[in-house]
């Protein structure tokens, strides 16, 4: 199965203010970040991280990748200095038929929306609507939990068509 999260910021003590995140430290928010991660993920399923995973160095990063099930795919966001220069910005695939864009930062137009593609972000903790099928799949807008694709099949399936989307020839 694949799951999808962004914005963790493990290791960022300021995010907690700057989010309004209930956590009383930085040691405690990672600890449950980690322990629901691993609560839903199991270490046959794929992970997209879309950005922004760990605010310190490389060595850090893979402690906590080191702490999480699943196999992981990073993209770069604002915070990601821990990846190689080239690590990729986005991230396209199909599952089961569905088109996904991933990219750290929200889209108006993304491709395949014009076809009723999904498009994943984060960026925006949780501030930012989404317009058609779009979805923040940061950790402060999904309850601090990666979100599964079965999860996403029922939340697009509530969600307005993408608004470039042509008619008929989905």
């Amino acid at each position: 199965m694949h799951f999808f999260t962004a914005d963790e910021h493990y290791g960022h003590k300021n995010i907690i203010r700057y989010c309004r995140r209930p956590f009383a430290s930085v040691e405690e928010m990672d600890s449950e970040l980690i322990r629901r991660h691993n609560e839903v993920v199991s270490d046959e399923d794929t992970v997209i991280h879309a950005g922004d995973f760990v605010f310190r160095g490389k060595r850090e990063a893979r402690v906590y990748v080191a702490e999480l099930k699943g196999s992981h795919i990073f993209l770069r966001g604002s915070h990601d200095h821990w990846l190689d220069k080239n690590a990729p910005q986005i991230w396209e695939s199909t599952i089961e038929g569905r088109h996904i864009v991933v990219c750290h930062y929200a889209m108006r137009v993304w491709p395949r929306s014009h076809y009723n593609a999904w498009q994943l972000f984060g960026h925006s903790h949780g501030r930012l609507d989404p317009i058609g099928k779009q979805w923040d799949i940061g950790v402060d807008n999904n309850d601090f939990y990666p979100v599964s694709f079965t999860r996403l099949q029922q939340i697009m399936q509530d969600r307005p068509d993408n608004p470039n989307l042509i008619k008929g020839d989905e």
